[in-house]
């Protein structure tokens, strides 16, 4: 039994870390001969459990037996080089090292004060990826702008909801609420998180304009601007249009500068979404997505999704971090100190919504150092190579048609029989275990997608996973 109360010696920690090590290591070793979809039924872990907390400390090899015995039956393998549903949140052994590093030294990073290094490793760190994917020279530190790192794609489009609307009211949203004017616009295969933020920013939903897209799927700017000016005439002043790069129901890449023209000459804050496919950006030759990026005011991506680099990971830049900074800023007598004072310091935590915030960076860092850009650089485009390569064997297959363009990794497909043969291809191949697929609706039809961005996924899983899903259609 554990000893009550007691803390858990260094030299114990060293061995359990140990073996939570090798736990891991042994983990991604079979990973891919586990089924990717847990089978779970709802309840099946609490029924396990008991009912009330340990009066008594516990031996922590009872506790990572457990993981064995309660936690793995209920998960799903994300980190299956099997796994192509969704977009993928992948990782890296040099990833979780950072995080280790991470939770060891525990930092709260809300202050420059509260640890330097937390504050300018992201800062540095930030400039880096901005270098890596080349983006416009306004999101970097020494510009007016700059980068932080974000829990997701979703806390940064609230950010900069946020930023836009005190922008658009000259900051008077911030003192007396909306008054239910602002406006805000996104196609209409954006990403659900623009409308939890206007729901949040208090725009409101009923304020939140979906924009007409193409036979591509992406935003038509000429819709963009006529509801612009709609809106306008009507006494409505709009605030805020994301613009996706990459959709998460087909990749759709929204025309970046076109968009950014029209938001320009309206005066409308742009920000740009690019959260799974922003890494394809580290390959010169997948630079085209961000085609009029100078033209934004903030924008995202995820390392957690396409980087190699453990959830959660969002790198949000602003073109200029004053707009940002006043609109989150609070600063009571308990924060302040004389590094804030100066005006020499960044302090990101009027850079997001909490308060509190992780050493983020450590794992990002580890990451660029382990890979090199040139590292990175190989594994997605071999994970474009293979996406390409799944989506010639659709097009060969007279059964199958592709339901969308499929510019990068990501590869919308369909089985020409109709929606019921669709359904039962995706539940035969999810119940076999042997893969995990998505789907979505485009034109009102169900549409299989299959994602290739797992770390290990390979050619013989993306051809696996085709013989299976020919095998399904019967």
């Amino acid at each position: 039994m554990g000893d009550d109360g007691r803390h858990m010696t260094p030299d114990e920690f060293r061995a359990h870390g140990r073996a939570v090590v090798d736990w891991i290591a042994d983990y991604y070793e079979r990973v891919g001969s586990l089924p990717v979809l847990s089978r779970a039924e709802p309840g099946d872990l609490r029924a396990r459990l008991p009912d009330h907390p340990p009066s008594r400390g516990e031996p922590f090899d009872a506790v990572l037996a457990d993981v064995d015995r309660l936690i793995l039956p209920g998960i799903t393998h994300w980190q299956s080089p099997n796994f192509f549903a969704f977009f993928p949140a992948n990782t890296s052994f040099p990833s979780i090292l950072g995080e280790l590093l991470s939770a060891g030294l525990g930092v709260q990073g809300m202050l420059w004060a509260t640890s330097p290094a937390c504050t300018e490793l992201e800062a540095h760190v930030l400039d880096w990826v901005a270098e890596m994917l080349d983006l416009p020279a306004a999101f970097r530190s020494d510009g007016p702008g700059g980068g932080v790192i974000q829990d997701s794609a979703s806390g940064a489009v609230l950010c900069a909801l946020i930023a836009a609307r005190e922008r658009a009211t000259a900051g008077g949203s911030n003192e007396r609420g909306c008054d239910g004017r602002l406006v805000a616009y996104a196609s209409s295969h954006t990403h659900s998180s623009v409308e939890k933020a206007v729901k949040i920013a208090g725009l409101g939903r009923e304020n939140l304009r979906l924009v007409a897209v193409d036979g591509r799927y992406a935003m038509r700017p000429d819709a963009l601007d006529e509801a612009i000016r709609a809106y306008r005439a009507a006494g409505r002043i709009p605030a805020f249009v994301t613009a996706t790069v990459g959709t998460t129901s087909s990749n759709a890449l929204d025309p970046v500068a076109a968009i950014g023209r029209v938001c320009r000459e309206h005066g409308v804050w742009l920000h740009v979404d690019a959260a799974m496919c922003g890494t394809a950006a580290v390959c010169p030759e997948f630079r085209y997505i961000h085609d009029g990026l100078e033209l934004a005011d903030s924008y995202c991506f995820n390392p957690h999704k396409w980087m190699f680099t453990n959830f959660d990971c969002d790198c949000f830049y602003v073109a200029d971090r004053g707009a940002l900074i006043r609109s989150l800023s609070v600063l009571p007598e308990y924060l302040k100190n004389r590094a804030t004072e100066s005006g020499a310091v960044t302090d990101y935590r009027d850079w997001q919504v909490p308060l509190g915030r992780r050493f983020r960076a450590l794992k990002l860092w580890f990451v660029i150092r382990h890979y090199g850009v040139e590292g990175l650089r190989r594994h997605v485009r071999r994970h474009v190579e293979l996406a390409q390569r799944f989506a010639g064997w659709v097009g060969e297959d007279d059964r199958f048609e592709l339901a969308a363009p499929a510019p990068l990794n990501l590869v919308c497909f369909r089985h020409r029989g109709g929606d019921g043969v669709n359904q039962q291809i995706l539940d035969r191949v999810n119940a076999s275990g042997a893969l995990y697929l998505t789907h979505t609706r485009l034109d009102d039809r169900l549409t299989l997608r299959l994602c290739v961005g797992q770390t290990h996924t390979e050619l013989s899983h993306v051809a696996a996973a085709w013989d299976r899903i020919r095998e399904a259609a019967g």
